[in-house]
């Protein structure tokens, strides 16, 4: 993204200063004890962000297929979104209440193509980010998103467990297995381009598999209620557990990473080419200079943007008007931020990124 570019939008390539969750509609006080590493109970929320209204006539046109990764001894099914490029004019796709843009089982192109992989922050979906995907497939790319088991909209079962954090970079693994496996042939993967986009504990989730090491027992994520299970379960992690690493993801984008790698040796095996997005104000147990120390102790400098006037949840795509009525919390972001606008310039730098670092 050019320098001007970033100005324009209030995005800048420095760290945001020190702060509390700035978001509009912040959170109440019977909330703040769950606010610890993500824990805030949006469950009701993030079940409304299956999907987003959309205006039809402006959206992206790209295919759209549901798959399901089988049942294994690694764990269980796991659900996700296929977007591929597709000439045709988008159409209304009814997703629970909601409607995206796109085209049913568009025939596939005659290529492989490279894929992104799209993992949700904490009890979220596979469409949270659904714009951001449609516009990799409009740019050429394969884009799948997936919910991870017991931490997703419909599956809150273990979303205060330390065992989630473990087996989301695993759930990534399994699904790219199948994707690439003999079994399935939606469509042409080239297994040497995969890129990973990230939100939040999908942040956390994509540097594990890129090589990071996460010290849970000495990571400095906010934990005011040590009772609470996944702090009481961090603080007796006597050492870091072996999780999965994936060395077939090439570049990955992460947006206002969940933190849990106190340490630059934490970091020292990745070495993938990273674009990391931080808000100004943080929230949801994602602290702004958390976001600045990940970019200090990465071996290689990232690509690195700040937004300013940005919370949180402004990285989730644009509500529309009925949304942000019902879920002014995840919706409403700090007077004078244009998530619309925001998102545009957001979406063509990580599709820019991509095309740099996945081309044949």
């Amino acid at each position: 993204m050019k320098p001007q570019a970033d100005r324009a939008m209030g995005v800048e390539a420095r760290p945001a200063p020190s702060g509390v969750d700035g978001h509009a509609g912040a959170a109440r006080s019977h909330r703040r004890r769950f606010r610890a590493i993500g824990l805030a109970p949006i469950v009701a929320a993030a079940v409304v962000l299956l999907g987003v209204a959309v205006d039809l006539p402006g959206a992206q046109a790209a295919g759209l297929r549901s798959l399901t990764v089988p049942a294994d001894a690694q764990g269980p099914e796991i659900h996700a979104l296929l977007w591929t490029p597709c000439g045709a004019p988008a159409q209304a796709i009814t997703l629970g209440p909601f409607t995206v843009p796109g085209v049913r089982d568009c025939p596939a192109v005659d290529q492989p193509l490279a894929l992104i992989v799209v993992s949700h922050g904490h009890g979220g979906t596979y469409l949270a980010h659904h714009d951001t995907a449609e516009a990799l497939a409009d740019a050429g790319f394969s884009v799948v998103a997936l919910n991870h088991p017991g931490d997703t909209a419909l599956d809150m079962s273990r979303a205060g467990d330390l065992s989630v954090l473990e087996t989301r970079p695993t759930d990534v693994e399994r699904l790219l297995d199948f994707l690439l496996g003999p079994d399935f042939h939606a469509v042409g993967i080239d297994p040497r381009r995969i890129g990973f986009f990230g939100f939040s504990r999908g942040g956390y989730t994509g540097l594990v598999l890129v090589g990071a090491d996460p010290d849970f027992r000495h990571a400095t994520a906010p934990c005011p209620d040590p009772q609470a299970p996944l702090c009481a379960q961090m603080q007796r992690s006597a050492a870091p557990p072996a999780l999965t690493h994936d060395p077939r993801i090439k570049a990955l984008v992460i947006a206002d990473p969940l933190n849990l790698f106190p340490t630059s040796a934490s970091l020292r095996k990745v070495t993938a080419p990273l674009q990391l997005w931080g808000s100004q104000y943080g929230g949801d147990g994602v602290l702004p200079q958390s976001v600045v120390a990940l970019a200090d102790d990465l071996p290689q400098r990232p690509e690195v943007h700040i937004v300013q006037g940005a919370a949180h949840f402004a990285f989730l795509t644009p509500c529309d008007a009925r949304l942000t009525q019902r879920l002014p919390e995840l919706c409403i972001d700090a007077a004078g931020f244009d998530r619309q606008r925001f998102h545009s310039q957001f979406n063509q730098a990580v599709v820019a990124f991509f095309r740099d670092h996945l081309a044949r």
